[in-house]
């Protein structure tokens, strides 16, 4: 039995990008929760590290702290890949030392604390530690989010995994005109309001209203849904999705996943797609998520274009992005942190790099500054100030993405 746990982010979460590219793999919502505290629930046994970038690991706000006892150097430790999930196969890991890979890559380890040690606070570089360690391989069957439309693909499933099993409980306040479907599935907590004539329909799935969350008149909730604390739904439908805190959301949301602090205050439908935080789709901004002739989408994946093998994929879209009144987004979407898309009434391009802006005709490089200011303002907004570990990452990414909106803007010339 493991003693402590150590989560890794390795070096595919370029692939997951945009949504990595201001935060690490670990803080990414998923199901119910978020993938590192997916894996604090399945191991059962304290924190010891999270190993990943460290640039991306200071701008993390929510970042836990560890809080694993004292271990001997013999005590055994469960090292895990953050975009593996949970499953049937960590069984396999009762057999020590040894490296549990599925399809040739690292989902988990287990190792004794002695040797871990001397691997602990290399951050990015802990991946290549643990492969150099040798340890005896043992191949197992077990799911990696390895490119953004897996969050799609998987999300109602592990909201149903996550919450499944738990008695319903309406701690908050429910308006007796409120309709509640099948209440033993229903999670009202503390602080939480619900209006009349709002629905939560958990027929399909558990629904988890988190606390000072607001479900507003004419809203229709249907379950498997999570909506994270302070979020507020007002009025339209939603559901097979997951909201992270302080979202603002209004009309029509199916098989999402909203990091949180995203705002999306009228209609417009979004579906089958990834928001990050700090986003702000204007009215009226769709989403496509299938084409017309049902075929497989492709997305962009790091630089290049990839079959996805998926009927149903919208956009992903990274933190701090605007978009326009009106903006169309094509099926399987990439648009980068930072980005400004205004020319509604048109598709806007499959893909919009980081930090450009997007008129309906051309795309033209954001001046930083004026970003910065904004993204101050916004956070201002919910009460947040810009830290200076989540500005400098701003600052980085701009310099290590100039070469990508230069080459956009070459073609587009």
């Amino acid at each position: 039995m493991s003693r402590a746990l150590v989560i890794v982010e390795d070096g595919r979460w370029r692939d997951l990008r945009p949504l990595t590219d201001v935060l690490p793999v670990p803080a990414l919502a998923f199901g119910a929760s978020t993938l590192w505290e997916r894996w604090r629930r399945a191991a059962g046994v304290p924190l010891l590290a999270i190993e990943a970038r460290a640039d991306a690991m200071r701008a993390w706000r929510g970042a836990p702290s560890p809080d694993a006892t004292r271990l001997s150097a013999h005590d055994p430790v469960l090292v895990v890949n953050a975009a593996a999930l949970p499953g049937p196969w960590l069984e396999a890991e009762a057999a020590a030392p040894s490296l549990l890979v599925a399809r040739g890559h690292f989902v988990a380890a287990r190792l004794a604390f002695e040797t871990l040690a001397r691997g602990l606070g290399r951050g990015a570089e802990f991946e290549h530690y643990l492969l150099g360690l040798a340890l005896p391989s043992v191949e197992v069957e077990a799911r990696r989010i390895e490119r953004p439309w897996h969050f799609v693909e998987w999300n109602a499933e592990a909201i149903e995994q996550d919450l499944g099993g738990r008695a319903g409980v309406i701690a908050g306040e429910r308006h007796p005109m409120a309709a509640v479907l099948q209440p033993e599935r229903v999670s009202v907590e503390a602080g939480a309001r619900i209006d009349p004539f709002a629905v939560l329909d958990a027929r399909g799935g558990p629904i988890r209203i988190g606390p000072r969350a607001i479900v507003g008149s004419h809203t229709v909730v249907t379950g498997p849904c999570v909506v994270g604390a302070g979020t507020q739904l007002l009025g339209g439908a939603v559901g097979r999705s997951t909201f992270g805190p302080e979202c603002r959301i209004a009309g029509e949301v199916e098989e999402c996943v909203w990091q949180g602090f995203a705002n999306k205050r009228h209609h417009g439908f979004v579906g089958h797609s990834v928001i990050g935080e700090w986003a702000n789709l204007g009215a009226l901004t769709t989403t496509s998520d299938l084409k017309n002739n049902y075929g497989a989408v492709r997305v962009w994946v790091d630089g290049r274009e990839e079959q996805s093998g998926v009927a149903k994929i919208g956009s992903f879209i990274g933190a701090h992005v605007k978009t326009g009144i009106g903006t169309l987004l094509p099926t399987g979407a990439s648009i980068g942190v930072g980005a400004n898309l205004f020319g509604g009434g048109q598709f806007a391009p499959r893909h919009t790099p980081a930090f450009e802006w997007w008129n309906g005709e051309r795309m033209e490089e954001h001046r930083l500054e004026a970003f910065l200011g904004t993204a101050r303002a916004a956070m201002g907004r919910r009460g947040r100030e810009l830290l200076p570990a989540e500005e400098a990452l701003l600052r980085a990414l701009f310099a290590s993405t100039a070469a990508e909106r230069g080459g956009v803007a070459s073609a587009a010339g």
